[in-house]
């Protein structure tokens, strides 16, 4: 499937939030092996559209969607699709390193120990997997002399990357990541930044940012949102250098947002 030239693609897609409406026909393709960044003003629905691809908004109770999403060709609004199937093809990085308190390897194999039947898991493929998803997020060698220590004692870029480490053992074919750097400094800013480059042709990656200069940095692809809407959406270098829209060019230039 990850041959498909499109990741993601939706079609009219709305969202309300009881009366409010959030996403108005959203018409959208993520590109396969990209890193595409989400912009636009606050409250614009960027970080409702990103958490519409792993359905992670109906959490909230009285949501209605309209429209049509595909992620890989499969129809995840279909009233047959497994949420838990989904959500492991379809990982997310909050804005906040939110590790387990419990130690980085139980982290990194915490997903495979809950979809994987007991009777399945030998200690030498765990063991496997968190060397391989460690060495992914480059802290295998920062980590391998402290597996068992408690995560949430790491550094805060190190909590982040073991964030994504701990998707890794599931195979997800996307990632979704919501302002993964506004908790952190620069330096720790640059260090995810590098990371998500690293990763980038292995996974469809969607980024919701407030960075410009980030956008401008990590993203191959740009869309830029207003209002529920998509305004534009292009290749980075041609949405900052060139928009099609006066108000893309307003926003970029900081004008308004």
């Amino acid at each position: 499937m990850s041959g498909a030239a499109y990741s993601i693609q939706t079609r009219d897609l709305s969202l309300w939030y009881g009366d409010f409406q959030a996403l108005k026909g959203v018409t959208l393709d993520i590109e396969h092996g990209l890193i595409t960044a989400l912009i636009g003003p606050s409250g614009c629905g960027k970080t409702t559209l990103l958490r519409s691809f792993n359905r992670i908004n109906e959490r909230y109770g009285n949501v209605t969607t309209q429209g049509e999403i595909r992620i890989l060709g499969q129809d995840i609004l279909a009233p047959d699709v497994s949420l838990i199937e989904l959500r492991k093809a379809v990982g997310m990085v909050f804005q906040r390193p939110n590790p387990l308190p419990i130690s980085v390897y139980e982290n990194v194999v915490f997903g495979l120990r809950v979809h994987t039947p007991k009777s399945q898991l030998k200690k030498a493929d765990l063991d496997e997997a968190v060397e391989k998803a460690l060495r992914e997020v480059s802290l295998w060698d920062d980590l391998k002399d402290k597996l068992h220590a408690k995560a949430t004692s790491l550094q805060l870029d190190q909590q982040q990357k073991l964030c994504i480490a701990r998707l890794l053992p599931l195979k997800p074919e996307v990632i979704l990541m919501d302002e993964p750097c506004s908790a952190l400094d620069v330096e720790a800013t640059l260090a995810i930044e590098d990371l998500m480059l690293t990763l980038a042709g292995r996974y469809t990656m969607l980024i919701v940012t407030h960075n410009m200069a980030q956008a401008r940095r990590v993203s191959h692809a740009c869309t830029f949102m207003l209002m529920g809407q998509v305004v534009e959406h292009g290749r980075t270098e041609d949405l900052f250098l060139t928009p099609q829209d006066a108000r893309t060019a307003d926003y970029i230039e900081g004008r308004f947002g």
